[in-house]
């Protein structure tokens, strides 16, 4: 599938690459990993579950604590994901191919990849169970098993994304499907969703429509498309500065956002989607193409026990017809950590927020987006938490108490068109905690190219080997520059 050229052209930036220096001495290259699952021990020191990015900057770092013989990662998937840079594949900005690598490419070099998934966890008795009938046990575990996508659970999907019109920004399988929709719109509805559930990088499913409506002003299709953002959430986003600046541009490009929409259904042959009206249950409306009201609850009723029961009840529901829809899946613990003794009442794993150490059980660590930290689930995230935990388990592997709090730190690059991007940084109060000495809620093409360009880079080449902990040394470069 070919890039927008058209819409995104020009050299690379290169951009902050004295940052990018600073500890890049450190990372040495990266050579294959070469063990077989079937050569795994039954015991590890240190054993990490999860192969994602959690799991393979934890196996980097406990590699240098206890060395490579004594740290495996349980992982299943043959490839590697960059998952944050799907956003520019579904617009066509980014190439899909440029967001994996193949998994064994990724793991530290000596440290065991157990190439299974795990079915099983028995913190009492430190150990693990794998879908190929293993039990391995440990004296550290690391929960890094990510988030689950539950797309079956809005009727019609996934099965609905055999059919053209509709696309999802998260999944392997539908991003470029996301593509091909822009691509085809002619005249209508576009349809952007936020599911009532936790989701991750949950700026992400509004991105996909600031991009959409840039592609749409280029190809001049802009004034026969009615982009409808239907968000389950009360609000634009979580941190008042950068809400602000949403809503702002919002007004400005004349988008329609419904708040407390929350899809249940896709009727992929027909190109309708069913949304629930969270606020206010048994009110009712039938939207056209064009976004008009159709139909009351009340006509709907009528019009049902005119025509017979095979028409679909609309009580409760909202009815849109789409020529576009991107959905972004509710998501949910993995089912593995649901009914595991590490897991609080809602599933994730119950891990202490400024040490993330298991709240239970001592030996027992999370990272990531299977955890139940109160802060929004992204890879900016990990990587701050990676530096946190690091420091964690180093000291009560000395019988010490861990002293290095997480703050709560997370990132979001809301990608506003295809060169323009607010870097919205906060805490656990919500509260901005930016690198940059500027206003990061103003739209700059310095931060879209930090998010298309410098970030992959940080990604695979200091992230993953364990040498990049978020840009807590930043912002005190900056700070003491200015002070």
């Amino acid at each position: 599938m070919t890039p927008l050229v058209s819409v995104v052209s020009g050299p690379r930036a290169r951009l902050f690459a004295c940052f990018l220096r600073l500890g890049t001495q450190q990372a040495s290259s990266l050579q294959l990993h070469t063990g077989a699952s079937l050569a795994a021990k039954n015991y590890y020191e240190v054993l990490v579950l999860g192969g994602g990015s959690g799991g393979i900057s934890m196996a980097a770092r406990m590699k240098r604590r206890v060395g490579a013989d004594n740290v495996a990662i349980v992982e299943p998937s043959e490839r590697h994901f960059y998952q944050p840079i799907w956003t520019l594949v579904g617009a066509g900005a980014k190439q899909l191919s440029s967001s994996f690598r193949p998994t064994v490419s990724v793991i530290p070099s000596g440290v065991e990849w157990i190439k299974a998934r795990v079915v099983e966890l028995n913190p009492d008795k430190n150990c693990i169970h794998t879908d190929n009938g293993k039990e391995i046990s440990y004296k550290y575990l690391i929960i890094a098993l990510g988030i689950q996508l539950d797309y079956e659970k809005i009727k019609g999907l996934p099965e609905g994304f055999d059919h053209p019109k509709i696309g999802s920004n998260y999944s392997v399988r539908t991003v470029e499907k996301t593509w091909k929709a822009l691509q085809d719109f002619e005249e209508g509805n576009a349809i952007f969703t936020f599911p009532n559930t936790p989701v991750k990088c949950a700026g992400a499913p509004q991105k996909i429509m600031y991009l959409s409506e840039a592609y749409f002003r280029k190809t001049g299709k802009r004034s026969k498309a009615n982009i409808i953002f239907n968000t389950s959430l009360g609000t634009i986003f979580g941190v008042k500065k950068y809400a602000d600046a949403l809503k702002e541009i919002i007004q400005e490009r004349n988008l329609a956002v419904n708040y407390k929409q929350n899809l249940i259904e896709v009727r992929a042959d027909k190109q309708e989607a069913v949304f629930e009206n969270l606020d206010k249950p048994g009110e009712t409306q039938v939207i056209s193409v064009s976004g008009q009201v159709k139909r009351s609850a009340e006509q709907c009723h009528r019009r049902r026990r005119h025509h017979g029961s095979h028409l679909p009840v609309c009580h409760h529901h909202v009815l849109q017809e789409y020529e576009m829809l991107h959905v972004t899946p509710p998501m949910s613990s993995p089912d593995v950590l649901k009914t595991s003794p590490v897991a609080d009442a809602a599933g994730w794993v119950d891990v202490d927020k400024e040490t993330l150490q298991h709240r239970r059980y001592p030996n027992v660590f999370g990272i990531g987006d299977c955890t139940n930290l109160p802060t929004s689930k992204t890879a900016a995230a990990v990587a701050a938490q990676s530096g946190i935990l690091d420091r964690t388990i180093s000291l009560i592997m000395k019988n010490q108490t861990p002293r290095k709090k997480y703050d709560g730190y997370t990132s979001c690059p809301l990608v506003t068109g295809y060169n323009r991007v607010i870097l919205a940084e906060f805490d656990y109060n919500g509260q901005p905690l930016e690198t940059f000495p500027f206003d990061q809620s103003k739209e700059r093409l310095t931060m879209y190219f930090m998010k298309a360009d410098m970030m992959p880079f940080l990604y695979w080449n200091m992230m993953l080997r364990g040498y990049w902990g978020g840009p807590a040394f930043l912002r005190k470069l900056f700070h003491l520059g200015m002070s």
